[in-house]
């Protein structure tokens, strides 16, 4: 039972430690994008 218990806590942690990543590099790339496409909306409107 131990080593079920051990296999599975290790799947979880790294699942969560995976997602956490993922979430991290996805935020980053959002903002990003959305900082270029307000610049260029900004620099649109200015001419």
């Amino acid at each position: 039972m131990d080593d079920q218990l051990r296999i599975i806590l290790i799947i979880v942690v790294s699942v969560s430690i995976f997602g956490l990543l993922i979430f991290v590099f996805v935020k980053n790339y959002i903002k990003n994008k959305i900082d270029f496409l307000v610049k260029e909306n900004k620099k649109n409107k200015s001419k």
